[in-house]
């Protein structure tokens, strides 16, 4: 629980009014919050099937990458990388969420009706490298390319 109480308080930080992002997700039967990317982190948004073979990459190379979301319907991923990434990113096929944007974030620890973390949190403010995110992407989209290939 530790854990969960300082990914609250790490997500909960870069809210305009962090309290009131608490007591959202305390009440809200859906469990989520908005949430400003751009601040202590941004997100990038793949397919979920790459996003899938993208995260199976990363966890062959990482002990444990940043926060990653998947959405209601397991059709998009977000990985959370360091903020400034989505004003960089070249890639196509690629959403981003950066400063100006927000992100419906579930509270940590909980599982709710729609999106959910896959790697959540830690408090610990560990993100992805874009770098490396961006060579598991090209490694990931290769082996989907030989799968389709037969």
């Amino acid at each position: 629980m530790a854990g969960a109480n300082t990914a609250v308080e790490w997500l909960a930080s870069v809210a305009p009014d962090p309290e009131a992002c608490r007591w959202e997700w305390e009440r809200n039967p859906q469990g989520i919050a908005l949430l400003p990317a751009g601040r202590a982190w941004d997100v990038l948004i793949l397919p979920a099937g790459l996003g899938y073979a993208t995260l199976d990459v990363l966890t062959r190379f990482l002990d444990r990458p940043g926060p990653v979301l998947v959405d209601f319907g397991d059709a998009r991923m977000g990985f959370f990388v360091p903020p400034g990434t989505a004003s960089r990113w070249l890639g196509t096929g690629i959403r981003t969420a950066g400063a100006g944007t927000w992100i419906v974030v579930p509270y940590p620890g909980r599982s709710t009706g729609g999106v959910r973390w896959l790697v959540p949190p830690d408090g610990s403010g560990t993100l992805t490298d874009p770098s490396l995110l961006e060579l598991a992407m090209h490694e990931a989209a290769a082996g989907l390319a030989r799968e389709e290939d037969g």
